[in-house]
């Protein structure tokens, strides 16, 4: 008697759609193939769906310890499962920030039976924790070392080349990046106009990202140390990136894929906000030639919740940041459906590049005795985003009113459906991810 069997859907199996049942006992996919003789103490019915292996994002900011009004580690959780997404890879930048062993374990323990999906945490990089970073190899459902080359939320920042160098140094493990140019967001700080968010992208331009992102690629070599830049926004990076591949990979987000400036804070005004900024359609085309050729090893939301009422503060006092991670899979199969990127991408991006990059275990893939994590989407349904639906604690999306087709339909987790059509089911039960 397995524990659930899924029957009839089109399963993404060795880089392609199959269709097939895949049965699940003690949390592990025990069975692949025909399984019309085999009995169940649960069945999902699949046809006309695809059968994906459980998806991940590898960054989004839960908030807790800290800012817990806008987000905490199980609202945020329950935000990925509604959206498809059954692993996060969480922000140091809490407050107090995750920067040493103590506020780590304190996360660690924060997020035990309160997770829904499952969870590793970054450490957080300061310019004098290096001996904190050169011991963590073996810390439980730790995915690697962020270092803020510049400000953004939060405290965390290491700005001076000879700081930056050190944290490579010492850490064995990859080291992601929020890629901006202190020095030079400070010169340009006159360039913020009061009440006007379009200065936004002007304050924090093009090169501000990548003379920083310049700076990280050449210290990460020098070592021959392991960088991942996040959230890369500028044409500037996707030529200079896409020609120095190896040791260094990069993310694109979601929204950098889908708004573009001046429509996006004329229409949206500071909810648009985030850092590093939405830009103009030239860097929108540029992404987009990125994925096409596969230049980008990873999508991740940058879920960074602000409640509303901070939001709509006069911009600069509002702060930058985004919900996204229970729009990330219905957004990006949207652009699956119009063309824009393949199956096989989607997984790479969110799927089997984060588990080759992070080393993470027994995920990634649909294979017997791996974890039975699961996402099943349908890509013929049509659905409108809206506020209301949004789990995370802010109760918002800058994504509220538009129509996609492609819908997350269940997320599964070690076998247990914890996600059914957009309802969360059960207790939270996710479990913190290892690492080779």
């Amino acid at each position: 008697m397995l524990d659930l069997i899924i029957k009839n859907g089109h399963c993404f199996i060795n880089g392609k759609l199959e269709k097939t049942d895949i049965g699940i006992s003690n949390g592990k996919i025990s069975f692949i193939g025909d399984l019309k003789d085999k009995e169940s103490k649960e069945l999902i019915d699949a046809v006309n769906q695809t059968v994906l292996p459980g998806l991940i994002d590898t960054q989004v900011h839960f908030r807790e310890p800290g800012s817990v009004d806008a987000e905490d580690l199980n609202s945020g959780s329950r935000a990925a499962i509604a959206g498809g997404i059954t692993s996060v890879f969480e922000m140091p930048n809490t407050n107090p920030p995750t920067t040493n062993k103590e506020e780590f374990q304190n996360k660690l323990n924060l997020a035990k039976n309160r997770m829904y999906c499952n969870y590793a945490f970054y450490f957080g990089a300061t310019p004098n924790n290096q001996d904190e970073l050169s011991d963590l190899s073996n810390l439980e459902g730790c995915c690697g070392v962020k270092l803020f080359a510049g400000s953004s939320t939060g405290t965390l920042l290491v700005h001076k080349e000879e700081d930056i160098e050190k944290v490579f140094k010492h850490t064995s493990k990859i080291v992601a990046v929020h890629s901006e140019d202190e020095d030079i967001l400070e010169m340009r700080k006159k360039l913020i106009v009061k009440g006007d968010v379009n200065s936004h992208p002007i304050w924090r331009n093009e090169e501000c990202a990548i003379s920083s992102t310049r700076k990280i690629v050449k210290i990460a070599k020098r070592l021959n140390k392991k960088a991942h830049i996040l959230h890369v926004s500028t044409k500037e990076e996707i030529d200079f990136l896409s020609q120095n591949k190896g040791n260094i990979t990069f993310e694109i987000t979601p929204q950098h894929l889908t708004i573009f400036a001046p429509e996006c804070y004329n229409e949206l005004g500071t909810y648009a906000q985030m850092n590093p900024p939405i830009r103009d359609k030239t860097h929108y085309d540029r992404l987009w030639y990125a994925v096409r050729n596969n230049y980008n090893d990873t999508i991740g939301s940058d879920h960074a919740p602000h409640l509303k009422e901070n939001k709509e503060k006069q911009y600069p006092l509002s702060p930058s940041g985004m919900p996204g991670v229970q729009t990330i899979v219905p957004i990006m199969l949207n652009h699956l459906n119009e063309g824009k990127i393949k199956i096989e991408q989607l997984v790479n991006f969110l799927c089997e590049n984060p588990v080759k990059i992070f080393g993470i275990e027994n995920k990634g893939y649909i294979k017997e005795g791996l974890d039975a994590d699961f996402t099943i989407v349908d890509l013929s349904q049509e659905i409108e985003i809206k506020n209301e639906n949004i789990e995370s604690k802010c109760k918002w999306t800058p994504f509220h009113g538009k129509k996609l087709k492609g819908k997350p339909t269940y997320s599964i987790i070690s076998g247990e459906i914890k996600m059914k059509n957009g309802k969360v089911i059960g207790d939270p039960s996710g479990s913190a991810l290892n690492f080779k």
